[in-house]
């Protein structure tokens, strides 16, 4: 089908969707349908599904909980800048930063940024070797992940970023209270307290849940550990 403005306009009703923010949805588009033909950054590229399961479901999720103004956010496994990018284009106050582990998608994620203004910092490397860098570790008012690995590995890989007061956002599918159920060892140890859990629907009808766990406490210093570790021991 044709997307149009008034097809974005009924998507986003009641979220601000302004001509600026329109034409920056648009451009990442279009920026994304181009480069997923050099890399593969997206299984979903046609527009319509862009719009609703890329665009509208990285940002209303954030509208479910307080996200301060003048946040620091990173975004652990961004991939192709989900959910992060699309809320900064939101929530032009945040300062983000964009981690991923694959430097062909940094490479992208920096020429998003530059194209359509988001000021991010874009950085290349694994999530279990920057939460023990002193530059990162505990320094994030809010982490962020969606459709990175299962809740008990992502709270390893997201929770040391987060500050104390902050709070680590997990973007899931219909399955996400099973997976905190599994997980609730792993976000005790990792210094972590469920604060909200909220499922929602996309206008796809696709079920979703957003898992907000505040930092309560430091996260002990031998996490997150290597990924071997990891999958050799579950927390």
């Amino acid at each position: 089908m044709e997307v149009t403005r008034e097809y974005y306009d009924r998507l986003f009703e009641g979220l601000a969707l302004d001509d600026g923010r329109y034409e920056r949805l648009r451009q990442y588009e279009r920026l994304l349908t181009e480069w997923n033909e050099k890399i593969n950054l997206t299984a979903i590229t046609a527009p319509e599904e862009v719009a609703v399961k890329h665009f509208y479901d990285s940002v209303y999720p954030f509208t479910l909980f307080d996200v301060p103004g003048g946040a620091s956010v990173i975004d652990i496994g961004t991939g192709a800048g989900f959910p992060s990018c699309p809320l900064k284009i939101f929530r032009d106050d945040i300062n983000l930063t964009l981690l991923d582990s694959l430097n062909k998608r940094i490479y992208f994620l920096s020429v998003l940024s530059e194209s359509i203004a988001l000021g991010a910092d874009c950085i290349h490397g694994r999530a279990e070797e920057l939460g023990r860098d002193g530059r990162y570790r505990e320094t994030f008012d809010i982490a962020c992940a969606r459709a990175v690995a299962n809740l008990r590995e992502l709270c390893e890989y997201c929770l040391p970023f987060v500050k104390l007061g902050g709070a680590f956002a997990a973007l899931k599918g219909s399955a996400g209270k099973d997976e905190l159920k599994e997980a609730q060892n792993a976000v005790k140890t990792l210094g972590g307290e469920v604060s909200q859990v909220e499922d929602y629907t996309l206008p796809t009808g696709d079920g979703r849940t957003l898992i907000i766990i505040g930092k309560a406490k430091p996260t002990p210093e031998k996490y997150p550990r290597n990924k071997g570790q990891m999958k050799k021991k579950l927390l």
